[in-house]
């Protein structure tokens, strides 16, 4: 069996899955039966010092779901905790106390000043806790009273906290960075700089998820009024892969341990974070979807994998498809790959034909002989995959590898050209200064 043990910068857990810093954390009745599910370890609900956090009592969350009503997306405006502060302590030592061999990691958000740090800081440590998270990611209520992304949009700012929390601590400490950002590459450096023992991406990214068309009101809407508020679950995987990859493959940030978050929903989506670098990863929509269960088909989903492919531990896998990711410009333009339709799957709804005809390459056929028939045309396509992300049937239309230069048997014209050294084709602006 594969080994799913996961040591994430000295804090240990029987696998990968953390939940995150959020409501499924909020509380010792909530860990425990995380814990008692499977789950490898927690990011206990953001702590302050600000007695008088008052949340809405109202709706919550927006959600975006797909044709058949799963959730894709969910917006939440929530702030940190709103319990009290010595409650939220003593629970924490009490969990930790009775499950030592899980992860019980501290999310924290103070004003930016070094005596508050320092305060909340011994606190924690007192409790037992394996390691704080800094939220530098949170972009709405508290940002607006300069603290969670209004911390994580400044890398001066992250680099000075992640010191102070350095200075004061002995515990790991974790920065949780903003996806609301340009390039998640200068918060990364910054926390580097600060002493930070890893980060953790992404938090939500800021966002309104749709208006009431009839009191025009953002939804959720609290007494006829909206606010932005944070954007999680599937939906934000791909902006949360690149993310995870850029600090991954950075010079400057190279090694740092990452603990990926982001519309991890399966055990693939795991793996995938996992393959670009991240040490573990975190969840939250899923398992407010789905219930905390969720973990047991991840970690059999992800073991199963692990053993099939050969992977003896979580090292293993780690950082594997980090040298795979590389600039645009390094891209092989030699490389070509035709559509393929197999005709036995094919259902005839002509997605394909359409698709290619109004907004690609004319490259599918719909009538042969005066029957309804879709072909590709090798000689139109330039394999951009469209035909694939829209036909229904998966593995209808795959594509297929095809030396540059080949000639269409059918109309003799040359598939692909042949375009040599990247330098010197005529796309590339050096090749023009030259």
């Amino acid at each position: 069996m594969a080994d799913l043990r996961n040591n994430f910068v000295g804090i240990k857990s029987p696998n990968p899955f953390w939940l995150a810093s959020a409501p499924p954390t909020d509380k010792a009745y909530n860990v425990e039966r995380a814990f008692k599910a499977g789950w490898g370890g927690v990011v206990w609900k953001t702590l302050g010092l600000d007695p008088h956090i008052v949340n809405v009592n109202g709706p919550r969350y927006g959600a975006i779901w797909g044709a058949d009503r799963r959730l894709l997306g969910l917006n939440n405006i929530e702030l940190i905790t709103d319990r009290p502060l010595d409650i939220n302590l003593r629970e924490i030592k009490e969990v930790k106390r009775k499950w030592p061999d899980r992860a019980l990691v501290t999310s924290l958000m103070v004003p930016c000043e070094e005596p508050c740090w320092q305060e909340i800081l011994k606190q924690v440590e007192d409790t037992g806790s394996d390691g704080v998270e800094l939220n530098f990611g949170c972009p709405h209520g508290m940002s607006e009273r300069g603290m969670g992304a209004a911390v994580g949009q400044v890398p001066e700012y992250i680099e000075m906290v992640a010191r102070w929390a350095k200075s004061h601590t002995r515990m790991p400490v974790i920065v949780k960075l903003t996806p609301n950002i340009t390039d998640v590459r200068y918060p990364a450096r910054a926390a580097r700089q600060g002493g930070a023992d890893a980060v953790s991406l992404i938090n939500t990214i800021s966002s309104i998820i749709s208006v009431d068309l009839d009191s025009f009101s953002p939804e959720p809407s609290i007494d006829g009024k909206g606010s932005h508020g944070g954007y999680c679950g599937p939906a934000v995987k791909p902006i949360a892969l690149n993310m995870v990859a850029e600090i991954a493959r950075d010079a400057e940030t190279a090694g740092l341990p990452i603990s990926g978050i982001g519309g991890v929903t399966t055990w693939r989506d795991a793996a995938e974070f996992l393959a670009l670098g991240a040490g573990n990863v975190q969840v939250c929509t899923a398992a407010m979807t789905y219930g905390f269960k969720i973990v047991e088909d991840m970690i059999e989903g992800l073991s199963n994998w692990m053993d099939q492919a050969g992977h003896a531990d979580l090292d293993s896998v780690i950082g594997r498809a980090v040298p795979n990711v590389t600039d645009w410009q390094y891209l092989n333009l030699n490389y070509v790959a035709k559509a393929r339709i197999d005709q036995d799957s094919c259902i005839k709804c002509g997605r394909c034909h359409i698709a290619c005809e109004d907004t690609s390459h004319q490259a599918i056929t719909n009538m042969v002989d005066g029957a309804r028939h879709f072909e590709v045309i090798d000689a139109e396509c330039v394999g951009c995959n469209l035909c694939v992300s829209v036909c229904p049937v998966e593995n209808c239309i795959t594509m297929e590898q095809v030396p540059a230069g080949e000639t269409d048997t059918r109309t003799g014209e040359t598939v692909s050209p042949d375009y040599g050294n990247w330098t010197m084709h005529p796309n590339n602006p050096m090749a023009a200064a030259e």
